[in-house]
């Protein structure tokens, strides 16, 4: 029963949404339902509504994203973002490569706001060719490749401190599962664009270069400041920031100006009642309970594990499925680097359709659009990565690796 409530509320949320009603209003109807089907005390609603605040963790990606928004404000003040599209014709003179390789880039760094950055550059390399719906889906899967395998991100960390598989071991094995993530992003979707930018080859490469560190310099301080010195999203924004200002000589009025106009409600709101409907779920323990249900199917057991990392990275996004799942499975099975690439797989498979992913909610406001066209256009794609990587599983049990 637990698990029909939860259907039912996702189903809440997604007739909210084909009826063109706002996110904000389909996540409130998808917040009513958990609560009254799962009986949940007011009292205990407000104590999981004040988490968002209270919890650094939950409360640093709304000021990430009003952060991350300020430095675009930024950039794009000082034109920066286009001189950086720029740049990357020159290089490559080639949309593709432009639209994927800046969100690749971009999804270096670990927040959701990076998704306003991705979005800028492949609106630019895609306006005329591509429909709002698809740019949203380039948008979102090429910039959550990385996440799927570098150790900037906490579910990879986590999956790698549970499972006790080397670091190092993991990202080899990562490697045919990004190649295939490219690939589903780019036939369907970027090969229909024209290489020309429509704008003359460079004359001077090294110079492009030269130009794109130096108009995306901001960008790479933050990523060095997360790789290099170990600071979260929030401290290394803060400081690509204070250093722009400087930089790029911005006065008390501009900055004024820019710290009103980086309050995107629709964005905040959107992200706030997200995080309080995953608040909301993580309260009923309803992921308590999946290995149990699943755990009666005929199925073999990697196949098991394959469908509870799917079904509880939709309902709880990768982190929370990966903290869950990753000790029982490798209590289960015989584990080491194909299993943990495995699970890896299925969990980003699954953030990558999941309604509580924070991700999708900007991507869908930015190129506007539902959030529920972002995730029909991604299921086929997300579905046919787990069925690659199930084969790929089976491979590297073979090679004994």
């Amino acid at each position: 029963m637990p698990l029909i409530y939860l259907g039912a509320v996702f189903l809440a949320i997604i007739v909210l949404l084909a009826f063109r009603r706002p996110l904000y209003q389909a996540i409130l109807g998808g917040l009513l339902v958990t609560a009254v089907l799962y009986r949940i005390p007011a009292a205990a609603i407000i104590v999981q509504t004040s988490h968002v605040f209270t919890d650094w963790d939950l409360f640093s990606v709304l000021l990430s994203l009003y952060l991350i928004t300020f430095l675009q404000r930024m950039l794009e003040a000082r034109g920066q973002i286009k001189l950086a599209q720029r740049d990357l014709d020159g290089l490559f003179h080639n949309r593709r490569v432009n639209a994927a390789g800046a969100a690749l880039f971009i999804g270096l760094l670990p927040s959701a706001a990076a998704m306003l950055l991705c979005g800028d550059i492949v609106k630019s390399a895609t306006d005329g060719y591509l429909k709002p719906r698809e740019q949203a889906f380039v948008t979102s899967w090429f910039r959550h490749i990385p996440e799927s395998s570098l150790p900037t991100y906490a579910g990879v960390l986590l999956m790698s401190t549970l499972s006790a598989v080397p670091m190092g071991s993991f990202m080899l094995g990562m490697i045919v599962p990004v190649l295939v993530l490219f690939a589903l992003g780019y036939f369907p979707a970027l090969a229909r664009l024209p290489k020309d930018t429509g704008t003359p080859p460079s004359q001077n490469r090294l110079r492009d270069l030269r130009g794109l560190f130096l108009h995306l310099w901001t960008l790479l301080l933050i990523i060095v400041l997360i790789l290099a010195l170990g600071l979260s999203v929030v401290p290394a924004v803060a400081v690509s920031i204070a250093a722009g200002i400087v930089v790029y000589r911005f006065r008390a009025r501009e900055i004024a100006s820019m710290l009103r106009s980086a309050v995107e409600v629709k964005l905040l709101l959107n992200t706030f009642l997200l995080l309080v409907l995953k608040e909301l779920i993580g309260y009923t323990g309803i992921l308590e309970q999946l290995p149990d249900m699943l755990s009666a199917l005929p199925i073999p057991a990697y196949l098991i594990f394959a469908v509870l990392f799917l079904l509880g990275g939709i309902i709880s996004g990768a982190s929370g499925i990966i903290a869950l799942g990753t000790p029982i499975a490798f209590a289960a099975m015989d584990g080491g680097m194909p299993l943990m690439v495995f699970l890896m797989c299925m969990a980003h498979a699954a953030s990558q359709i999941s309604p509580t992913h924070v991700c999708l909610v900007v991507a869908a406001d930015y190129f506007h659009i539902t959030l529920g066209e972002l995730i029909r256009r991604t299921i086929p794609v997300s579905l046919a990565f787990c069925v690659l990587m199930i084969m790929y599983y089976n491979v590297l049990l073979a090679l004994g690796l």
